[in-house]
């Protein structure tokens, strides 16, 4: 267990406690949970982005640079467009499980304990 610890660096001494926090004020931004949310199944453009999302696409493009620079999306090129998607799993898990925690703060059974329950 100690050993898990080490290698992914999740001790309270870690050198990366506050870059972890530099991500989460990342995601402090419904906008920028919803762009995450959208791109979660593939890459999209910033239009279809815009559109999704109920922002303008200016606006997008905004939090899509700054999330570019954060390293959580990456980008491609598609003749005159640019198609955006998510870096790696790991700002798709920390959106869901904001997500499932938000359920949690509703009291009840969470929608994904009733999905689990379902399926069991």
């Amino acid at each position: 267990m100690n050993a898990d610890k080490s290698t992914c660096s999740l001790g309270v001494d870690s050198q990366y406690v506050e870059l972890a926090v530099e991500v989460f004020a990342m995601l402090a931004d419904a906008t920028r949970v919803r762009i995450v949310l959208a791109l979660r199944n593939g890459e999209m453009a910033v239009g279809a982005l815009a559109d999704l999302v109920g922002k303008s696409p200016a606006a997008v493009s905004q939090h899509l640079a700054k999330m570019r620079l954060a390293r959580m999306v990456s980008t491609r090129q598609d003749g005159t467009r640019v198609m955006y998607r998510l870096e790696n799993e790991h700002a798709r898990q920390l959106v869901a499980d904001a997500i499932f925690q938000a359920e949690h703060a509703l009291g009840g059974t969470p929608a994904h304990h009733r999905a689990e329950q379902e399926s069991a």
